[in-house]
């Protein structure tokens, strides 16, 4: 593997799963549209954080351990499709959902898993 195709192995899971974080993160913004009190809407917005938090604990492992970040992202993404099958939607609007939060988890996954892989077993090119 080239330095350059190594640099962009080892930045790209990095970088979309910050986007990915700030994407997550955006739908914590629902608790100030609900008319509570400032305690309750904290509370709120602190429990709809904890999917976000989550992560960024994963991020700052991953980022020295890429096999914790390919397991943190992978399960999250399982543990996503396992909650929204078993929900009251319509099936279209569950493979939406699907595809928007557990696809990028997945792809974050194989890319912090193909940078582990490609640090234990190096190629020279």
């Amino acid at each position: 593997m080239s330095y350059s195709s190594s640099r962009i192995l080892f930045w790209a899971p990095r970088i979309l799963s910050i986007a990915f974080i700030g994407f997550l993160s955006l739908f914590a913004l629902d608790v100030f549209g609900e008319g509570q009190g400032f305690l309750d809407t904290t509370a709120r917005l602190i429990m709809h954080l904890i999917p976000s938090m989550v992560l960024v604990a994963a991020l700052v492992l991953a980022w020295k351990w890429e096999w914790v970040g390919a397991a943190f992202y992978a399960a999250g993404g399982v543990l996503y499709v396992l909650m929204v099958w078993h929900g009251p939607m319509p099936a279209g609007v569950k493979a939406t959902w699907i595809a928007t939060i557990s696809g990028p988890a997945f792809l974050i996954a194989a890319l912090f898993l193909a940078n582990w892989i490609g640090k234990r077993h190096p190629t020279h090119s």
